[in-house]
């Protein structure tokens, strides 16, 4: 044999483990050939069907491994940032647009109040995705509290665009949809004001606009279906002519907010009382909230006023009770909180006065209550709490003149020391509600003032009043001075809007031409009708305890 054919090739080469060693290495340098020419295609303009998706969640992946705290979020392709932040909302007119609803969140026991993870959130289209209930189950949406705010910020933003994009096509590029043509404009304009919106835990509920709703879900209860509604608010039966003011949904600017739903609220109240304390504009908010909740029930004889009284005007306690749920609804009538008192002069007279360092005797009422809601503002204007002449009272001194805005001060004092020594803020749930806007034109109340013909809300912010000055005091006093955590509903704004909703002349039937007549220079424009604005409060109240944890107390 040749010596120099065994140099060339050699037996051992030639071997089957040898042929396969060789076989194994030049597939190897081949893939990875493919896999860095793969790679740099991806990272340039030029994407591959199928294969760039494939490669960028490699790359992802090995982000992640690489750092466990980092989060990649999903990419697509959009126009517009898929959320603005909430302080960054512009503030808008009232628009005729319809607005979707949002399902109300469940309510979940198991926490003390104040202790536990808010839970609730929204998704980008509005809807409710999880209860109070802390943990993971179907449903819920757990924060991270090992997030920051940005990264909170931005897992919200991402979940948005996700479901953005997953209704449409490109939302905001013109692009074909998959919708038909009309139905896409709709869809896309309620994807558009989704993108900016948040948990109604995170925003401002007070701060928004009135829209029309066109559509079933106003109002909460049609109009002659209540027999509990005081004939002075029942501007329907009173031959109003017009109902548009019933056809008005509160849109917060920053979030959506649920509709009040009123079994799941009766079920919350199971065993519990619920009372309205303050002036005739609670009465307005009590009356309300129990049509609200009858109107929900199948059985509706099952709730009635403990005592059989149908007229409430009178001043005193009234409860209605809804016995399926073993729970009451109550309001007592206190219009200052502190107590009324007279007495004789030196000459014989009569002297009223007002007892600022005192509370009225009604609190044995109300002091076991489980959800309190207090007001008092709108008797502070009348002549003579007005004028403070020889009328208000601490200890054995009446003042001979006192101001009506300090008297008030004084007032709210010795009813934040009586909560704060009387309630336990464990137990129960303390709301005020704020000041109600009215709305006479020409005049006060009691000087001819008018608001007929008004069928729609203001719609220009130049004309709402400033921000009223008992509610700049009654907020220093819950933020200063109390120990109870008390719930501001601050409605002043939103009831500005309403000029529409006031019972005007149309607080009774009238008999003749001439007492309709009559009735132009007696109108009641501080007062609302039912149904009407004080529906919207009750809706607000109910999203006011879902935030403060009313289920994680229960």
């Amino acid at each position: 044999m040749d010596p120099s054919k065994k140099l060339l090739f050699p037996d051992q080469f030639l071997s089957a483990r040898r042929r396969n060693i060789l076989s194994r290495f030049t597939l190897g340098i081949a893939a990875s050939l493919v896999l860095v020419t793969l790679l740099s295609l991806t990272n340039s303009s030029f994407n591959v069907p199928f294969v760039s998706p494939l490669l960028q969640g490699l790359r992802n992946s090995n982000l992640n491994n690489n750092n466990p705290s980092s989060s990649v979020s999903p990419q697509f392709n959009s126009s517009e940032s898929s959320s603005s932040p909430p302080n960054q909302v512009e503030e808008k007119k009232p628009e005729v647009v319809p607005v979707p609803d949002v399902k109300a969140p469940s309510f979940e026991s198991g926490q003390a109040r104040g202790t536990g993870p808010k839970n609730t959130s929204l998704s980008g289209e509005g809807k409710e995705v999880s209860s109070f209930e802390s943990g993971q189950r179907s449903g819920l949406t757990v924060k991270d509290p090992s997030l920051s705010e940005d990264d909170k910020v931005s897992s919200r933003n991402d979940q948005n665009t996700l479901e953005a994009n997953a209704t449409t096509i490109s939302v905001g590029n013109n692009s074909s949809s998959l919708l038909s043509a009309d139905a896409s404009k709709e869809k896309n304009a309620t994807v558009e004001a989704d993108r900016s919106r948040v948990s109604y835990e995170d925003c401002d509920i007070y701060d928004g606009n009135w829209v029309r709703a066109d559509d079933e879900t106003m109002p909460y209860y049609p109009p002659g279906s209540c027999p509990y509604i005081d004939r002075d608010f029942n501007c329907q039966a009173n031959k109003r002519p017009d109902d548009g003011y019933v056809k008005w949904k509160w849109q917060p600017n920053g979030c959506d907010i649920p509709r009040l739903n009123g079994t799941d609220f009766l079920e919350k109240l199971r065993g519990k009382k619920l009372v309205f304390v303050g002036d005739s504009i609670n009465r307005n908010m009590w009356e309300s909230l129990v049509c609200i909740l009858r109107h929900s029930l199948k059985d509706k004889k099952r709730v009635y006023e403990i005592s059989g009284r149908r007229e409430f005007k009178k001043r005193g306690f009234y409860a209605f009770r809804f016995e399926d749920y073993n729970c009451t609804v109550d309001f007592v009538g206190s219009p200052f909180f502190v107590r009324e008192s007279s007495f004789r002069g030196v000459n014989g007279t009569t002297l009223e006065t007002l007892r600022l360092d005192m509370m009225d005797k009604t609190t044995s009422m109300y002091r076991d209550a489980d959800i309190l809601i207090f007001n008092t503002g709108h008797w502070w204007t009348h002549d003579k709490t007005k004028l403070g002449e020889n009328y208000y009272q601490e200890g054995n001194v009446v003042y001979p003149r006192l101001k009506v805005l300090e008297a008030y001060k004084r007032a709210l004092t010795t009813w934040a020391k009586w909560v704060d020594k009387n309630i336990d803020r464990n137990q129960t749930h303390v709301v005020f509600r704020g000041y109600s806007e009215t709305h006479f034109r020409g005049g006060p109340w009691n000087s001819g003032g008018q608001c007929h013909n008004e069928t729609e809300p203001i719609y220009n912010t130049h004309y709402l009043k400033k921000y009223p000055s008992k509610m700049r005091a009654l907020e220093y006093i819950l933020r200063d001075t109390m120990k109870t955590p008390v719930i501001y509903m601050n409605i002043s704004r939103l009831t500005d809007f309403r000029k529409d909703g006031h019972p005007s002349i149309y607080r009774t039937v009238y008999k003749t031409e001439k007492e309709k007549r009559e009735a132009v220079s007696h109108q009641d424009c501080s007062h609302w009708c039912l149904p009407g604005v004080p529906d919207t409060w009750n809706q607000l109240l109910y999203v006011s305890l879902l935030k403060a944890g009313l289920a994680s107390k229960w």
